[in-house]
C-alpha cells in the first residue's frame, strides 16, 4: 500500500496584546478619613486591574489634598506623562469630578489622550473616551461637576464672610498664638519674640538684620529653617499682634484657580476689635506701619519696583548660588548676595556688593544671566549661549562721596570741634 504524505503547516498562534493599565484617584483633604478612602482607593484598582488576565497591570498614581479644579496635582501629571510616552494604554478612575471639575481642563486632557490613542474609563458614568458618544457625555457631565464646584465654593464663601460680619476669626497658623476653640491664645515664649522683633525695628533695624539676630541667638521659627527677612516683615505687617482683627484683608479669585488676591476694596473688610489678647499696643503697630513707609520713600522704591529693576534675578552668586538682590545706602542702589545680606560673611565669604552704575556700565540687552566669581570677575552669560568675562573696578572711599555726604562730614568734624574746645 503506498503511503500518503501530506505536508501540514503549523502557524504560530496570534497571542492578543495585553493592555496597558493605570488608574487615578484622590481626595479633597488631608484628614484621616480621607487618607483612609484614598489608600482604599489605591487597594481597590490594583487589585482590581491586577485579577484581569487581559490587561497589564502599570500602577496606581493616586493625589492627596488637592483640588480637582487645579492642575498642579504631581502624580496626575505623572500619568498623563506615562500616556505621552506611550506606557499606557487605558486609564481607569473613579468619576468625572475625581478626574477634574474644570470642563476645559477635562477636554482638552482627554482630547490628548485620545490623539494618542489612550482610553480613560469613568467608572460612575460608565463612559469610555475612545467609545463614539464619549465626548459628548463627557460636555455635559462635566459641566456638571463644575457648576457643584461652583455652588460648594460659593456656599463655603457665604458661611466664612457670615463669620466674618459676626467677628469670628479665620482658624489660621500664626507665630505668636495657639488657635483653640475658636479664639486665638497667647504662646508666651513667641509673644516675647514678637515684642522684640517690633522694638529692634523701631530701633532702625532692617528686616534682615533683625532675622540674622535671631539666627544668632537660635530662637526657633514657627517651622523647621531658619528666620529670614520675608518672615520678619510677615511678623511686623500682622494687624492680629494688636488684638483687633482685620478680617477679609484677603480673597479667593474665583472656585477655578483659587488664586488668592488682596482685598483692595473689592469686598468689605470688617474690624473686630478685642478678640484676643494683644501682643504689642495699636500705636506701636502703627509706628511700624509709618516707619516702613518712610524706610520705603527713603530708599526711593516703590511698592510695586521690583518688576522695575533690570538686574532682578540675573545675578548669581559665584559662592553660594543664590541670586543678588539690590539694595540702595546713602541713596546709592547696589546689589549684594542674598545670602550674605540676610546671614553675613560667614555663610558667604567671597561675594561683594556690586555698585549698579558699575553693572549698568557693563551689561546690554545681550546678558541672559550673570555669575558673580571672586576677585571682582563678572562672568556674562549672553543669550546665544557663549559667555565673556570682565573684572570690574571698586571705586576709592573718596571718590564715592557726594557733595551731601561730604558736607555732612565737615559739619560733623565743626561740632566735634566745637564740643572739644
Amino acid at each position: 500500500m503506498d503511503r500518503t504524505i501530506k505536508r501540514v503547516n503549523f502557524t504560530n498562534p496570534k497571542i492578543p496584546k495585553r493592555l496597558r493599565v493605570a488608574a487615578y484617584a484622590r481626595v479633597s483633604c488631608g484628614k484621616d478619613a480621607m487618607r483612609h478612602s484614598l489608600a482604599a482607593q489605591v487597594s481597590y484598582y490594583s487589585s482590581l486591574i491586577q485579577s484581569r488576565t487581559e490587561w497589564q497591570y502599570v500602577g496606581v498614581y493616586a493625589d492627596e489634598a488637592k483640588t480637582g479644579t487645579k492642575d498642579t496635582r504631581e502624580d496626575f501629571a505623572k500619568l498623563i506623562d506615562e500616556c505621552r510616552a506611550g506606557k499606557i494604554d487605558l486609564v481607569i478612575t473613579k468619576s468625572i469630578s475625581r478626574f477634574a471639575r474644570n470642563t476645559i481642563t477635562l477636554l482638552s486632557v482627554v482630547r490628548e489622550l485620545k490623539e494618542l490613542g489612550v482610553d480613560v474609563f469613568f467608572e460612575e458614568q460608565n463612559i469610555h473616551t475612545l467609545s463614539a458618544d464619549g465626548e459628548l457625555m463627557l460636555t455635559i457631565l462635566a459641566s456638571y461637576a463644575q457648576e457643584e464646584s461652583r455652588s460648594v465654593s460659593e456656599n463655603m464663601k457665604w458661611r466664612i464672610r457670615k463669620g466674618f460680619k459676626e467677628g469670628a476669626p479665620w482658624n489660621i497658623v500664626i507665630y505668636g498664638y495657639r488657635f483653640e476653640n475658636g479664639k486665638f491664645v497667647k504662646e508666651s515664649r513667641e509673644a516675647e519674640v514678637v515684642q522684640d522683633i517690633f522694638k529692634l525695628y523701631l530701633g532702625g533695624l532692617g528686616y534682615a538684620q533683625i532675622a540674622k539676630k535671631l539666627n544668632l541667638r537660635r530662637v526657633p521659627p514657627m517651622y523647621n529653617g531658619e528666620w529670614s527677612p520675608s518672615s520678619v516683615r510677615h511678623i511686623l505687617t500682622h494687624y492680629i499682634y494688636t488684638g483687633s482683627l482685620l478680617l477679609q484683608r484677603y480673597y479667593s479669585e474665583n472656585h477655578i484657580t483659587k488664586k488668592t488676591l488682596p482685598n483692595n476694596g473689592e469686598l468689605p473688610m470688617y474690624h473686630a476689635a478685642n478678640t484676643h489678647e494683644a501682643i504689642v499696643s495699636e500705636e506701636t503697630w502703627n509706628e511700624v506701619q509709618a516707619e516702613m513707609e518712610r524706610r520705603t520713600i527713603s530708599s526711593g522704591a516703590t511698592h510695586d519696583s521690583k518688576s522695575h529693576y533690570p538686574f532682578t534675578g540675573k545675578i548669581v552668586c559665584g559662592c553660594c548660588g543664590k541670586h543678588y538682590r539690590r539694595k540702595t545706602k546713602r541713596g546709592r542702589p547696589f546689589w549684594i548676595c542674598s545670602t550674605y545680606n540676610s546671614k553675613g560673611k560667614r555663610f558667604c565669604p567671597t561675594s561683594k556688593a556690586i555698585p549698579e552704575d558699575v553693572l549698568e556700565a557693563i551689561v546690554n540687552d545681550d546678558i541672559e544671566h550673570i555669575t558673580t566669581k571672586e576677585n571682582n570677575i563678572l562672568i556674562l552669560h549672553l543669550n546665544n549661549g557663549s559667555s565673556v568675562e570682565k573684572t570690574w573696578i571698586e571705586r576709592s572711599r573718596a571718590e564715592s562721596w557726594t557733595d551731601e555726604m561730604k558736607a555732612k562730614a565737615r559739619e560733623k568734624e565743626l561740632e566735634r570741634r566745637k564740643q572739644s574746645a
